[in-house]
């Protein structure tokens, strides 16, 4: 649909922009804050990065991707299938960004792009996992990844660190991952 009509695509984000900014605490806020501690050599990528505002923030090399450029210094492509090179990165930021019908495809193409004992970090709304977070833990951990750290914050969302222990191809027989869509609640 967003590569149909890009207007929807704007139109989408200047609304999540607004939810968020109601919000006590902005995920991305804490993953900036996280990043900037680490060493500077460290590649990050931000999928699904939006207005691409982690880029702006931190001294470390950003990817910025997403499936509609909103900014020149975006790439624009499925984030199931991006240029970036195989075992490339040290850190993958999916900062509620979760939200196409191919999840399963996404972690697995973050997966392919970290490097060994890379870290994955996941913003979500609290939300999309009905009380399932361990199924969306044994998922994850069936893809590729170890959950060293999770967080509910303020009842809005969940922020969780990951840790590559494997790499996994995609292939017809791995779990599902799934997570109900998006239901922003007024506070």
């Amino acid at each position: 649909m967003f590569k149909e009509d890009p207007k929807s695509f704007r139109i989408y984000h200047e609304g999540y922009g607004q939810q968020v900014s109601e919000w006590p605490v902005n995920p991305l806020d804490l993953i900036t804050a996280w990043i900037r501690k680490k060493p500077r050599n460290w590649v990050i990528a931000d999928f699904g990065c939006g207005s691409a505002t982690l880029s702006k923030s931190v001294k470390q090399k950003v990817f910025s991707i997403d499936l509609i450029a909103s900014a020149p210094n975006v790439i624009e492509c499925n984030m199931a299938h991006t240029p970036l090179e195989e075992k490339s990165v040290n850190v993958v930021v999916f900062c509620l960004s979760l939200m196409g019908t191919n999840l399963t495809e996404f972690i697995v193409e973050a997966n392919r792009v970290l490097v060994k004992r890379g870290v994955l970090k996941i913003a979500e709304i609290e939300s999309r996992f009905e009380n399932k977070i361990g199924r969306f833990l044994s998922v994850m951990n069936k893809l590729g990844f170890e959950c060293i750290h999770k967080n509910q914050n303020q009842n809005y969302f969940w922020l969780f660190d990951f840790i590559k222990i494997k790499s996994v191809k995609l292939k017809p027989n791995l779990p599902e991952l799934i997570l109900k869509p998006c239901m922003y609640k007024k506070r």
